[in-house]
């Protein structure tokens, strides 16, 4: 996601429109205000096996630093410490000590010099990107997937080291009908350069270590555990990475994700969940070195700012609890507000099908019967979002919502996606028309046809949320409007929920947890199937195979690189 929003019981609909821009996934987030930061954490319970001690994650805290000429990091101690930051000059490693520094950008002049990438197609998000590297892959094309915006899958840059190759492969794709594939160009001539200030001295410096001996570092407004690293990422910019415990991440994620009024039953869910899908996700931002970002792209984490002794609680309680399935990490995925019906992993994204993300009405009772009426079925459908009692979201702002949009704002909208698409259709001047073409048994949308004066437009799936800025998720229907006129003026998105619906409710496991629902009885309300079990070395972190035991390797790579930034 780019700017976070805050998703409350008492937040306005017309706050919504002004602040949730387009997102992966809802949090719920807080406050800056609320309560002040807990530097204790609770022991785990003796009965309940902790290998999570020893995990460490890396995240990407500030992900393209010196995007912005005037980018700036400000670094300090907590009272009484020092930050230790080291670097390489010379060949040797340097270290400088002090209680505060600040890293800056400068731009520096250089000769002519050319980026290219082949990027094979573009994605709303990581779990569509990863299906189409995928499928690259078994086509013979090495690839990675990268963020510099949108999801994308690069042609992988070592493989195609040089114009001559870019352009050989570039040929054979255009050649073979692949439309989705494009040169991505841009001569350079000036760089970002990270400038360490410290101690009344300046270093231009690629990458600086740094910690503290209280392993807290404030940068900026928020306050961080464990340590830092500035490094280069795949965009010619630099990223700030965040090594941290596992378990001091989580006090970081929790409370920003649920809220700090959630019952403690959610609180527990969702920490399971967090801890869960942290460790399924190491993989994200391989080509950047680091495993997860701060945003919701993977779980918003805004250090120890904003930790609650609730979160603190539930984290303690649960150490090292992971919601699995046969032995591997569940995919954890959710979302703000389903909007009474939870999605199957492919009525989102591109894929396999999860046995445990399945079609489940969000209601502690049996208020509808998906197998007799099913909302693939255009009638059944808005029958359904007509439907405004009896469910678990009921009461939030995004449970039911209808935004209109005229047809210069779609075509607006339109012009925008397909430019970032680099498709030959961005040129088209008007829309005609505007239907629905396919909907899965759980009302999400599956295709949606622009009928325009350049031909019909195809949007598979969740991309009608990057299309168009009114739908807040895929399960909408569209109602054609005129205002007075014999012309079609535009359309209402008429609709439910917020974010892509897979998974656990947020705003849903508040009204379980508040009926009495354990953590466990929610979790499994909304993955079926699933088991909570501690964390140990033989746990499944992904289906490639990964254990902890197999991130020696990683851990040997962490040490190395902080002992020789």
């Amino acid at each position: 996601m780019t700017p976070l929003f805050t998703l409350t019981k008492q937040v306005s609909a017309l706050a919504f429109d002004l602040t949730s821009q387009r997102t992966e996934r809802g949090a719920i987030a807080i406050s800056s205000a609320i309560a002040s930061i807990s530097l204790v954490v609770a022991i785990a319970p003796a009965s309940v096996a902790a290998p999570t001690a020893s995990v460490d994650l890396e995240i990407g805290i500030v992900q393209r630093f010196g995007e912005e000429k005037n980018d700036k990091l400000v670094l300090k101690a907590t009272p009484g410490d020092r930050l230790t930051l080291t670097f390489e000059m010379g060949g040797q490693p340097q270290t400088v000590q002090a209680s505060s520094a600040t890293i800056e950008i400068i731009q520096q002049a250089i000769n002519p010099q050319l980026e290219e990438r082949v990027v094979l197609s573009n994605h709303r998000s990581f779990e569509s990107a990863e299906d189409s590297a995928k499928a690259w892959e078994e086509k013979g094309i090495p690839t990675e997937i990268a963020q510099p915006n949108r999801w994308k899958v690069w042609a992988k840059r070592d493989a195609y080291a040089t114009p001559l190759l870019r352009r050989l492969l570039y040929q054979s794709l255009k050649q073979g009908g692949v439309n989705s594939a494009y040169l991505e160009t841009t001569v350079l001539t000036e760089i970002p350069r990270a400038s360490l200030v410290v101690n009344g001295y300046r270093y231009a410096r690629d990458e600086i270590a740094i910690k503290a001996g209280k392993d807290l570092i404030h940068v900026n407004k928020n306050l961080f555990g464990g340590s830092l690293h500035l490094q280069p990422n795949a965009y010619g910019t630099y990223t700030l990475v965040n090594t941290v415990p596992l378990e001091t991440y989580l006090r970081g994620v929790v409370p920003h994700e649920i809220g700090p009024s959630a019952p403690y039953a959610a609180v527990e869910a969702q920490t399971i969940l967090a801890r869960t899908y942290a460790l399924r996700n190491l993989r994200r931002f391989a080509v950047d070195n680091y495993e997860l970002c701060a945003t919701v792209h993977c779980q918003v984490y805004y250090g120890l700012k904003g930790a609650v002794s609730v979160a603190d609680r539930a984290i303690a309680a649960t150490r090292g609890q992971v919601l699995t399935y046969n032995n591997e990490l569940a995919d954890a995925l959710y979302s703000s507000t389903t909007g009474g019906v939870t999605a199957p992993f492919t009525d989102v994204w591109d894929g396999e099908d999860r046995p445990y993300l399945r079609s489940v009405v969000d209601a502690p009772g049996n208020l509808w019967d998906l197998s007799r009426k099913s909302l693939a079925d255009e009638q059944n459908f808005r029958r359904f979002i007509d439907l405004e009692k009896g469910f678990n979201e009921v009461g939030w702002p995004l449970f039911r919502w209808r935004r209109e949009s005229s047809l210069e704002d779609m075509t607006r909208d339109l012009k925008r996606y397909l430019e970032l698409n680099k498709s030959p259709l961005a040129n088209f001047k008007t829309i005609e028309q505007v239907a629905i073409a396919k909907r899965s048994p759980s009302g999400r949308i599956r295709k949606t046809i622009v009928q325009t004066d350049r031909g019909p437009i195809t949007l598979h799936k969740d991309d009608v949320r990057s299309a168009f800025f009114a739908p807040r998720s895929t399960l909408f229907y569209l109602e054609p409007l005129n205002k007075g006129k014999p012309e079609l003026w535009g359309y209402a998105f008429v609709g439910g929920g917020f974010g892509h619906g897979v998974g656990l409710s947020q705003t849903g496991s508040y009204r379980l947890a508040k009926l009495g629902w354990s953590s466990s009885r929610i979790l499994s309300f909304y993955y079926p199937g699933t088991q909570i079990q501690p964390l140990d070395e033989s746990t499944l972190l992904w289906r490639d195979g990964s254990t902890l035991k197999t991130r020696q390797a990683t851990a040997d790579r962490k040490a190395v690189k902080s002992k020789n930034p």
